[in-house]
């Protein structure tokens, strides 16, 4: 029973120090939040996100707290778009953080094959692109759902535009 003890503590232990570690490092680790980016070249946005369509993620970082973090992304009408769900729920509170960031400081650095690109994250609550990019994400991740405006509206899903800053 004490060996049992001591590995699930040396388990907790080891966890929180590959989180705090992950502070420092150059972007985020799959589903790890990492610390700000440190490499990569400052490029102008396009006009056309389109190139992404197919891309699984992208990573960002938010600038106050400087943290970096991989995010869905889809690509509507040669825009770009990233969502947070779950914000309504007891485990979205705790998870989905970065979304209350924004509301203080929109402004994010994208990291795309090595380039950086400034911009904003804008959010979006109604509109005529909120069922198409909800279809867009449900075609890329799978889940079948039929899309609703609803969940948008609602606070269920937080929808964020990318706009130049």
């Amino acid at each position: 029973m004490k060996w049992i003890g001591i590995s699930i503590a040396l388990l907790v232990i080891s966890f929180a120090v590959l989180l705090g570690s992950m502070r420092f490092h150059d972007g985020p680790l799959e589903i790890l939040s990492g610390g700000p980016f440190k490499t990569g070249t400052l490029s102008a946005a396009p006009n056309d996100w389109s190139f992404l369509k197919d891309r699984a993620t992208i990573e960002f970082q938010t600038m106050d707290p400087a943290q970096s973090r991989t995010v869905w992304l889809a690509a509507h009408d040669q825009r770009l778009f990233v969502v947070s769900g779950y914000m309504t729920t007891n485990y979205g509170a705790i998870w989905k953080q970065w979304p209350h960031y924004l509301e203080a400081d929109d402004s994010v650095v994208l990291r795309i094959d090595g380039k950086l690109y400034e911009q904003r994250l804008q959010r979006i609550m109604s509109g005529p692109e909120v069922i198409p990019v909800l279809n867009e994400f449900s075609r890329k991740y799978g889940d079948g759902d039929a899309a609703s405006a609803d969940s948008v509206a609602s606070g269920y899903t937080w929808m964020y535009e990318v706009v130049d800053r």
